[in-house]
């Protein structure tokens, strides 16, 4: 899993485990990312000060509802942990750049290193350079193309979060002879995308009387989704239920839906949006779930970076070291479990 080089402490190999329950509630709970949550470790974190870690955070430009509440829910965990500091870059969605931000905290010697990167392929390279360095790589959500550039993974499950979408309508269809279904999904450039769309459409391969008849690829943005979403409606005169990969995107495919005047079909969306949920609650529109890619993930590799820092494990397991990848469920929110979670939604 990593590169074969000794490390400056220790960190990458030969670890010591931590008392039960640390970081493994910590990588696979749904802490809230509004003031009440996420600013403390997760229960069972071991939150007991220690070596002091400098741990430095590169992401995308948070130009997107859940990019924000990545930043956020890293920043406010890593306030949480006094013997934390955090070198955040500003962010940027051009590679070039971002990978001369993550140059700069690799020559500032930081401890270790929580990357989100715009483009994994492209960034992949860096991130096999500050493994060399011996600074070990927390690689959040988008994968790097080797691993030997990241000591763990740490993300959402794109495949799973269109498989329990499509389980969910199926459910809700599964009585209706030739139920119809559209889909409005992400950027068809982006892995991400497709794999929601593999697990949506092997999902549908369990409920014969559904039928997918139509699909449009968004960016997004509530402008794409919107614009998108106008144009299935007019391609299509009725249909029973309708998968939006994206909440933000969504906004704006609510927004011609209510312009059209529609209102025959069930929508589910994704990402888990505080919007989405609010209008769960509310259920007074199309929309009646939403499947979640928790943004918690991004504490979560702050819990994890800090335990590399500090040459520690994850409690609860045999072995001695944090796991190689976790990944977060993608949970179903409905109008029965919505209170569950609209804490965790994020703005």
């Amino acid at each position: 899993m990593t590169p074969s080089v000794p490390s400056r402490r220790g960190l990458l190999f030969g670890t010591a485990a931590v008392s039960a329950g640390a970081f493994l509630t910590a990588c696979t709970s749904n802490e809230s990312n509004d003031k009440g949550g996420a600013k403390e470790p997760a229960a069972g974190a071991d939150d007991k000060p220690g070596k002091a870690v400098t741990i430095g955070f590169a992401g995308p430009q948070a130009d997107h509802g859940w990019l924000n509440a990545i930043n956020e829910q890293a920043t406010r965990r890593a306030k949480a942990y006094s013997d934390v500091t955090l070198e955040a870059t500003e962010g940027s969605n051009d590679t070039a750049q971002q990978i001369g931000q993550i140059e700069t905290l690799i020559n500032k010697k930081v401890d270790v290193l929580v990357i989100l990167p715009a483009d994994g392929k492209a960034l992949t390279q860096v991130g096999l350079k500050a493994m060399l360095a011996g600074i070990p790589v927390v690689n959040l959500d988008r994968v790097f193309d080797s691993q030997q550039a990241y000591r763990c993974w740490i993300g959402g499950d794109n495949y799973g979060m269109g498989l329990n979408a499509g389980r969910y309508i199926g459910e809700q269809l599964k009585g209706k002879k030739k139920a119809k279904v559209v889909e409005l999904a992400g950027l068809d450039n982006l892995e991400l995308t497709r794999q929601r769309s593999k697990g949506f459409d092997d999902a549908l391969k369990n409920y014969p009387n559904i039928e997918k008849v139509a699909r449009q690829a968004a960016e997004f943005t509530v402008e794409s989704g919107q614009a998108k979403m106008a144009q299935l409606l007019q391609a299509q005169s009725s249909f029973d239920a309708l998968w939006n990969h994206d909440d933000d995107q969504g906004v704006g495919a609510e927004r011609a839906i209510k312009q059209a005047g529609r209102d025959e079909f069930i929508m589910v969306g994704g990402a888990g949006s505080k919007h989405a949920m609010d209008a769960i609650k509310a259920g007074d529109s199309v929309l009646k779930a939403t499947v979640l890619y928790p943004p918690t993930m991004a504490a979560s590799a702050i819990d994890l970076a800090r335990a590399l820092g500090q040459s520690k494990g994850v409690g609860g397991l045999a072995e001695q070291e944090i796991p190689a990848s976790l990944t977060l469920y993608s949970a179903v929110v409905t109008k029965d479990n919505v209170d569950d979670y609209l804490p965790t939604g994020f703005s």
